[in-house]
């Protein structure tokens, strides 16, 4: 019974969420603007089939070239969808339930968060609030960036771990802590890298809430787990930062995605007309940044209650004991003011002052951000109205009302454009994933690499045999490949196989150079049978990287056995 009671919050927030991923159930897919998830889940479950762990190489991408996708592109959400493959799905299906657990992730996460301050029923309708936010629709539905979705479901966990360090001081927060970090940094970088100000801002503030001989340690606690976090994560974010100058992924900053073109204009915060297009300059962008009406005028309304509560001292009885709760409302709002600045243009001055901020190349990005701070705020209206209302029933009738309502008010966001008659096999097949899916994701490509210009031009090793070279035998996995050659003559041979400095080549068990070609990698070979290898091989900051993560991971390790040892 205590059992059912403690899961019975999450099952009500699953059963009000339905609406929010139900098309996920339906036969089919739904055109979306990176409509390349089926395709990366794909490729990462061939990848993880082929024995690479952790996975960075996308065999058929790149025009059947091959790219560095998961070195670069937040892999977790794929990882996900990778290993639900493993177990029998196909492709699309994997796509479609790693999509279902983010959009459920999001509400449960926001409801152990939420519950800490607002109890079970506020908690619940914090939770449809975060699940409901219009722009949550939009990264679903519209962009398709699960990667962005899959942070934004993640964020909670990270507020409620450093709230709990604060409270309680225990080492299995630190360890929730550093794992929900580490994790938002591999399912989306640029969330990471837009929430981590306002997580070191709540440190800081942090330290005022525990007892004075205790602030010591929670800000050791906060601080260890950040770092935890960055190694935790360093197996990802280290080759980032030290690989990306082997790709062209610099081009995707300015032209297009140049942040000076995509500020919010102030109006379309509260409401935009709905559609599916893209963001362009000015106020008539094809999708909606609403940040939601309900979420702005009950976090509002909330702030000003409490600044006034805490000014005033007045109802007094019923605040007195939970004013760090009205001060954490402020705060927050404070938080989704400052979210709010960053996607106007009078920010634009701090934008290029931090020149690493083009990164995040869309100014409304920050509405993850915003979201996540009013519909944490929004569930105070539960605990608000609980002390004023102390029928059990009453505040049951208002939760259920009150959830029932942001259900309906934002459930027609929820739907994709037009559902298609779509199977895995649309999506998976080998023509459609070099040229179709890779036209719309070649960033991760070699610099200078010469794109082909139509489908008879992306890579076939078929076409290896000439009046020079025989092609005896070929086999290829994910991170190898092997071939038995006749050379009739010395020749260079070009191999269709994008250039990464991760890839080593070995003749007749010899290392060879690998040189960068404008179609793939170049190789000198002699007059004669030879026998030729490729595979990839970590680099110095992979394994460094790999290294970090390890010793993160042996840290938290010790780090539970000694807090056990010191409990027994």
């Amino acid at each position: 019974m205590k059992f059912f009671k403690g899961i019975l919050p999450l099952i009500v927030i699953l059963i009000f969420s339905f609406f929010a991923f139900k098309s996920l159930l339906m036969p089919g897919f739904f055109p979306i603007h990176d409509d390349t998830q089926v395709a990366r889940v794909f490729e990462m479950t061939k990848a993880l089939k082929d024995g690479m762990f952790p996975v960075r190489w996308s065999e058929d991408l790149g025009y059947g070239f091959g790219y560095p996708i998961f070195n670069f592109y937040n892999p977790f959400p794929y990882y996900v969808g990778g290993f639900i493959s493993l177990f029998g799905a196909n492709a699309l299906l994997s796509t479609k339930l790693m999509m279902l657990l983010g959009v459920i992730l999001a509400g449960f996460s926001m409801y152990v968060l939420a519950k800490e301050f607002w109890g079970k029923w506020g908690g619940i309708l914090a939770s449809l609030f975060y699940i409901y936010a219009p722009y949550h629709a939009v990264d679903i539905y519209v962009r398709g960036d699960v990667a962005e979705f899959w942070a934004y479901a993640l964020i909670p966990l990270l507020f409620y771990s450093l709230w709990k360090i604060y409270k309680e001081q225990k080492w299995k927060y630190v360890v929730l802590f550093s794992v929900s970090f580490a994790l938002i940094i591999i399912s989306h970088n640029l969330t990471a890298v837009m929430i981590s100000p306002f997580l070191v801002a709540g440190v800081a503030l942090g330290s005022f809430f525990p007892d004075k001989g205790r602030k010591l340690l929670t800000f050791f606690y906060s601080f260890l787990g950040i770092l935890l976090g960055l190694l935790l994560s360093a197996f990802y974010s280290l080759p980032v930062i030290l690989e990306m100058k082997y790709t062209n992924i610099l081009s995707q900053i300015g032209g297009g995605a140049n942040f000076r073109d995509h500020f919010v204009c102030p109006g379309q915060l509260w409401t935009s007309v709905w559609g599916y297009g893209g963001s362009v300059p000015g106020c008539n962008d094809g999708l909606s940044f609403m940040i939601g009406k309900y979420h702005i005028i009950l976090s509002a309304f909330l702030f000003l209650l409490a600044i006034f509560l805490l000014l005033s001292g007045k109802f007094g009885n019923y605040f007195e004991k939970e004013k760090q709760k009205l001060i954490v409302i402020v705060i927050s709002f404070i938080g989704f003011l400052t979210a709010i600045f960053f996607t106007l243009e009078i920010s634009k001055p701090v934008w290029e002052l931090i020149s690493p901020m083009s990164f995040l190349q869309y100014p409304w990005r920050f509405l993850v951000v915003s979201a996540f701070f009013t519909s944490f705020i929004s569930g105070a209206i539960i605990w608000v109205l609980g002390k004023f209302v102390s029928n059990k029933a009453g505040n049951f009738a208002i939760s259920v009302i009150l959830s029932i309502g942001i259900v309906l008010v934002s459930a027609k966001f929820f739907v994709p454009q037009v559902y298609l008659p779509k199977t895995s096999e649309d999506y998976t097949l080998n023509s459609v994933i070099s040229w179709t899916t890779s036209k719309i994701s070649d960033e991760y490509m070699p610099k200078n690499f010469r794109q082909p210009k139509n489908v008879t031009q992306i890579a076939n090793f078929s076409n290896l045999n000439s009046k020079d070279l025989k092609v005896v035998e070929f086999t290829r996995k994910t991170q190898e490949l092997s071939l038995d050659l006749l050379v009739y003559k010395d020749i260079n041979l070009v191999l269709p196989l994008a250039y990464f400095p991760a890839w080593k080549g070995t003749l007749d068990g010899q290392s060879i150079p690998l040189t960068q070609n404008k179609s793939g990698i170049l190789i000198a070979l002699p007059e004669g049978r030879h026998s030729l290898k490729l595979a990839f091989v970590s680099t110095v900051p992979e394994t460094v990287g790999n290294l970090l993560s390890l010793a993160g991971i042996v840290v938290l390790f010790i780090g539970i056995i000694q807090s056990r040892k010191k409990h027994e």
